[in-house]
């Protein structure tokens, strides 16, 4: 359960040495995109020590490494899986990737010895991966999906907005795949670091469309993104009655009440509970 990770290059020592400072739920550390070519072996060095000397940070940990379309990727693998981090973060996935990704990370747990099983995080930031999300959904060590607009808008061949009306098609995909198998459905980021308002509004309207957490470039949009990823005081409120109000007809027999003159079944106390677990999971009760 996330409400916002954060992208950190993986070339940048200061904010390497900052990750676990800056509210976020979890860190992305990266060595794609924002790592030259130049600089890949660096990175993978600069990750790999930091987190030998910081075993156990208390966020969650991913690196997001290069495509296994590149030359990278191995050399990626070979310096940083280990018990230090929880997921890999897979740029434009597509099925067969996934697949291949899941036997190396399986040979790696093996040969070193891992106490745990790392999770996978793909990006869908191709038309395709956009048509095979359903089954990404569903593979085998994924926990969550981020969608990668910037990508997949060019991949489209339309402008990238900050109305975002290009990509919506694309966040009810992901987002309805990562509800039917109860995973993160993790929103875009928003590319204005200095757009607070815009921001917000962007947030607002992944929430609307099923996402449930939303990936930052910076560290001054984190609170943002959590503060609207969170359950509000009303939200909560709403969901406390209705828990109250449901042990009550529980203890009376009652499968069907009703509250405030609207009747409350099965899916609307499922849904009040799943408030109640996000708001104690971060702390908002």
């Amino acid at each position: 359960m996330r409400r916002s990770l954060l992208f950190i290059p993986g070339n940048n020592p200061a904010m390497l040495s900052n990750a676990d400072v800056f509210g976020s739920d979890g860190v992305i550390f990266d060595l794609e995109d924002a790592v030259n070519v130049v600089e890949k072996d660096n990175a993978r060095n600069l990750i790999h020590y930091y987190l030998e000397d910081h075993p156990n940070l208390d966020l969650e940990v991913v690196v997001r490494i290069n495509g296994l379309d590149t030359e990278f990727y191995q050399a990626d693998l070979d310096m940083i899986v280990s018990d230090n981090i929880d997921a890999i973060m897979l740029p434009k996935a597509r099925i067969t990737y996934l697949e291949e990704l899941d036997k190396l990370l399986t040979k790696y747990e093996k040969e070193r010895c891992l106490k745990k099983k790392i999770k996978i995080l793909p990006i869908i930031e191709l038309a395709i991966s956009v048509l095979e999300v359903d089954k990404i959904a569903s593979m085998n060590r994924v926990d969550g999906i981020l969608l990668g607009a910037e990508d997949l808008s060019s991949d489209m061949e339309v402008a990238r907005t900050k109305e975002g009306k290009e990509i919506e098609y694309a966040r009810c995909r992901v987002a309805t795949a990562c509800k039917a198998y109860q995973i993160d459905a993790i929103d875009t980021p928003f590319t204005d670091v200095n757009d607070k308002a815009g921001l917000e509004k962007d947030c607002l309207n992944a929430q609307t469309l099923g996402m449930n957490a939303k990936a930052a470039i910076h560290p001054n949009q984190i609170d943002t993104i959590n503060e609207v990823f969170l359950p509000s005081e009303k939200l909560i409120n709403w969901a406390l009655r209705v828990k109250q109000a449901s042990d009550e007809a529980s203890a009376k027999g009652i499968g069907v009440f009703s509250l405030d003159g609207k009747m409350v079944d099965k899916p609307v106390m499922d849904r009040a509970n799943k408030i109640l677990v996000k708001a104690k999971k971060f702390k908002a009760i």
